[in-house]
């Protein structure tokens, strides 16, 4: 984890170089720069060296994997490399319930948002319990 704890250092530093600089450039009215872009950066500075520290930290626990090692070699990365799941029809249906939703609420049709939400239960989970029924199941 060596290798994205530097990847994120390198964008935190970049973030801390560039959120003073425009808020300077932005800063074309008697009140300062521009708040709403400068607070988006701040916090975007913010995000990033928080997942920096916290890659850091726990690549020093961790044992080296092939990919943070100088010496490795290509077949040290071989087997397998987790679970992934095959093809599924539920984030379809919850997205189209979840569609259904804003747009009852985006033209005030409460029972448009009902019957969403009824329907969004029962996609979120067909969704959940997907792998302990049917062909894919554990």
């Amino acid at each position: 984890m060596k290798a994205e704890a530097w990847i994120f250092a390198a964008c935190t530093i970049f973030l801390v170089l560039v959120t003073p600089a425009y808020w300077l450039i932005t800063d074309g009215s008697e009140h300062g720069g521009d708040w709403t872009g400068t607070s988006a950066l701040v916090m975007t500075t913010l995000l990033t060296l928080m997942v920096t520290v916290y890659l850091g930290f726990h690549a020093k626990k961790m044992d080296a994997r092939p990919e943070d090692r100088k010496d490795a070699e290509i077949s040290d990365g071989a087997g397998e490399l987790g679970f992934f799941p095959p093809y599924s029809w539920w984030p379809l249906w919850t997205a189209l319930t979840l569609g259904t939703c804003v747009a009852g609420v985006a033209a005030g049709a409460w029972w448009l948002f009902i019957i969403g939400g009824v329907l969004g239960a029962i996609a979120l989970c067909g969704w959940i319990y997907e792998y302990y029924r049917g062909v894919h199941a554990h």
